[in-house]
């Protein structure tokens, strides 16, 4: 007779994989856990005296060089957030502002403004200001952040940098959800352009990770009036007394035109990316799903948090050109990220694509405006929208298999073998006002890309501080 104990160790050593993996389906799908996830911002260092960001000299940073501070949101929420000096204007001031004394508050400054650092970015008409949106986890000193922030500040003596936590992240209040942390990309673009008086065309939006969705959101929000959320302005700056169902911005506000929008190591969409999505590059989160696409699907369903920066990208490429505006565009990724995988920035570039097509195409462009179908039922206006998004789907992929080659210049970074693996690239589209970038480098993985030449290059070209080569990979 043969044993139990055949049958019950293949058993369990399937059994207990795939229950495990249940249990963690279902915990996931819980909002609150799921977010927990996510945003990872209860990982961080703070509980360690060493890490408190009221001493940024602890990171390299000269005295007086950065000024701690916080941000208002609508929500009455307290953001904190960092002005950082460019290290060539410091030097030209250090005596006054290495003088100030800040050692009552431990470092934190309570009214920016007050303080020479802000005098110094407001009244400079050639100052630049990078808003600075970083990834999920740990707080605004950890990680590769400081270094990054290093790299931006040396490349030139006029960039300035505002980086701030998210609600929930670090000594930041509140919860981070998707909605909020739009809530806080405004809180942030308010304080430039109406406390410290920076015109949009001297601000670079940048992002890494999950601050490239916040990013973009932004940079949506201010450019073409469009949001996923509502509710007035910011207490930084003028506000919409109208809180309606429209998720648009106040319309006698006129669109802003940023210097840039710079995304490291992005992705198309929340769902999207974690359905390929490996933690640490080797275990997969839903992947596994992908045998079962309903059982996927559902999954995918209860991800409370979207994130579409695809479809944000269009919408801001479609309104440029339809409105004859600018809009700059630089996708950056690393083949080696093992984090978010650089195809990701594929889907970015034709959802900014697909946004000119449209314009060109006619699909829309009239925001809040009249379709031209009030007069059809609902049935027939669902027939024609499909099939209108149809003819744009194959004209999108006409346009990139017949166009993205031409104006892409490659690149080969190791021994000369030409290994797949070795190979980078820059794509450069311009169409009238718009010009998206993409650039992927075979190394610098998900974080140390952020302090690589690429990055300071991306934002000195944003700002048109240098005048690069179109093929120069590095």
């Amino acid at each position: 007779m043969t044993s139990s104990a055949a049958y019950l160790v293949p058993a369990l050593a399937v059994g207990v994989p795939v229950g495990v993996y249940a249990l963690f389906l279902g915990l996931v799908s819980i909002p609150y856990v799921q977010r927990f996830a996510v945003y990872a911002h209860k990982v961080n260092t703070l509980w360690w005296p060493p890490h408190n960001p009221n001493r940024p000299e602890r990171w390299g940073f000269a005295k007086n060089q950065v000024t701690p501070f916080t941000l208002k949101t609508i929500d009455n929420q307290t953001l904190y957030a960092w002005h950082i000096l460019p290290l060539g204007l410091y030097a030209k001031h250090e005596a006054a502002l290495a003088a100030q004394d800040r050692s009552s508050s431990g470092g934190f400054v309570s009214d920016i403004t007050s303080s020479l650092n802000f005098k110094l970015l407001r009244n400079d008409p050639e100052a630049r200001l990078v808003l600075y949106f970083h990834g999920n986890a740990g707080h605004i000193t950890q990680s590769i952040r400081p270094r990054s922030f290093h790299a931006l500040t040396s490349v030139s003596s006029k960039i300035h940098i505002l980086a701030i936590d998210y609600r929930g992240f670090g000594l930041s209040t509140g919860s981070p959800t998707e909605d909020g942390l739009i809530l806080d990309a405004r809180a942030a673009v308010d304080w430039a352009t109406h406390v410290a008086g920076i015109p949009p065309e001297r601000i670079v939006l940048l992002g890494h990770s999950l601050g490239t969705a916040v990013a973009t959101v932004a940079a949506e929000f201010y450019s073409c009036g469009t949001t996923s959320t509502s509710g007035p302005y910011s207490d930084n700056g003028p506000r919409n007394t109208t809180n309606d169902a429209t998720n648009t911005r106040d319309r006698s506000q006129k669109p802003l035109e940023f210097a840039g929008l710079i995304l490291i190591a992005a992705f198309s969409s929340l769902p999207t990316m974690l359905s390929g999505y490996s933690i640490a590059g080797w275990l997969p989160v839903l992947r596994p799903l992908t045998y079962w696409p309903w059982l996927l699907r559902k999954v995918m369903s209860r991800i409370v948090d979207k994130w579409q920066s695809d479809q944000r990208l269009t919408a801001l490429t479609k309104f440029a050109k339809s409105r004859g505006r600018k809009f700059n565009l630089t996708l950056i990724h690393a083949r080696n990220d093992w984090d978010i995988p650089c195809h990701e920035d594929d889907k970015l570039f034709r959802g900014a694509v697909k946004g000119l097509v449209e314009a060109e195409l006619g699909v829309g462009i009239d925001y809040g405006g009249s379709d031209g179908l009030e007069d059809e039922t609902e049935e027939e206006r669902e027939r024609i929208k499909r099939a209108e998004e149809r003819d744009v789907e194959r004209a999108v992929e006409t346009v990139l298999r017949e166009e993205k080659g031409k104006r892409t210049a490659e690149r080969w970074m190791g021994d000369g073998s030409k290994k797949e693996k070795e190979r980078g690239f820059v794509t450069t589209w311009y169409d009238e006002g718009v010009t998206i970038r993409q650039e992927l480098f075979p190394y610098g993985g998900h974080n140390n890309i952020m302090f690589y030449s690429p990055v300071p290059l991306a934002v000195m070209r944003a700002f048109g501080l240098v005048d690069e080569p179109e093929s120069r990979l590095n």
